[in-house]
Parts: structure tokens; C-alpha cells; sequence
């Protein structure tokens, strides 16, 4: 099976990534990546990875980034975090059609994790939402990816934690 999805990552150099990374992550095994290289400090690849799961796909590739560049720090797994437009993009359908079913099923519609000027959501709660519904056929490996990029953000996410959240606290925001 084919998965896609992209990796970004903050290197440790702050200037500009030359030709020697690229050839390094080629040689490490992302030659099945597209290398995006626009920000300094900073590296995007566009994966198009064969496996037998999406776990597998994503942790392979991230090893494989690793290998090339120990000290590279993952900053996102995408898809994950998007807005109304993206989501419409990925199911096929139109901005306005995802802002009606958002706004006409307001009570069982995914809580976005950003509610402000620009509302985010996690990709995957949305992608299940909209499976469970008639007239969506959601691409299996998409909410596969989507549902395996969110685990990794969010483990990522809680080692910035200095001690665990209380449980009093965690009942509160279930």
C-alpha cells in the first residue's frame, strides 16, 4: 500500500540546507520523498511511501530521516492539524459544504483543538465523524495516516510536559 504524508523537521544549523543533506537523506532512504528545503533551518518532505500500514510508513520514514540527520527535530506529522478548507480539499467537496455540515451538526461536528479567527482541527476525528455519515467514502489510508500522524504529534507533544497533568485537572477537560 501506498501512504502519503510529510515530515517536518527543525535542524540544529539555522542556515540554509544544502545539497549535502538532500544527498544524505537520499542515501539514508527517503528517495521516495520530495525535499522541501524553502526555510532556513528548517526541512519538509513530501513522503510517498509503500507499506504494509501506516505505522509502519511514518516510523520507518522517521527513521530513515534520523539515520541522515541525528539532530534534526521533528517539529509536525502531516496530515493532522487543518483547517475547513484543507479538510474539504481531502474529501472532495467544497469549503462551503464542510462549513454547513460543521455548522448544521454543530452538537456531534469534532471540537476543533484552535477556535478563534482561524478554527483547527485534528484531521482524523473529522475523517470518522464524516465516515459514519452516508454519501462520504473516506480514503481508507488517508484516515489511516491521519489517525497515526496524531498519535505521534501528540506524544511528541507531552514530553515538553515537566509533570504530568492532575487527574482532577484531566477530568475537567475530557
Amino acid at each position: 500500500m501506498e501512504y502519503d504524508f510529510e515530515l517536518r523537521f527543525k535542524l540544529a544549523d539555522p542556515g540554509p540546507v544544502g545539497d549535502d543533506v538532500v544527498e544524505r537523506l537520499g542515501a539514508a532512504g527517503c528517495d521516495d520523498a520530495t525535499v522541501g528545503v524553502g526555510l532556513p533551518g528548517s526541512v519538509a518532505l513530501m513522503f510517498t511511501r509503500e507499506a504494509s500500514s501506516a505505522k509502519q510508513a511514518i516510523v520507518s520514514a522517521l527513521e530513515d530521516v534520523k539515520r541522515a540527520i541525528p539532530d534534526a527535530e521533528l517539529i509536525e506529522v502531516s496530515p493532522d492539524l487543518v483547517g475547513l478548507t484543507d479538510i474539504a480539499e481531502l474529501v472532495g467537496v467544497s469549503r462551503q459544504n464542510m462549513r454547513k455540515l460543521m455548522i448544521g451538526h454543530a452538537a456531534t461536528f469534532p471540537a476543533p483543538v484552535h477556535d478563534g479567527s482561524t478554527a483547527v482541527w485534528r484531521l482524523a476525528p473529522v475523517l470518522e465523524w464524516l465516515n459514519g455519515r452516508s454519501g462520504y467514502a473516506i480514503d481508507k489510508h488517508l484516515l489511516d495516516i491521519a489517525r497515526m500522524a496524531m498519535q505521534i504529534n501528540l506524544a511528541k507533544e507531552l514530553r515538553h510536559l515537566k509533570q504530568p497533568v492532575e487527574k482532577r485537572i484531566s477530568a475537567l477537560v475530557a
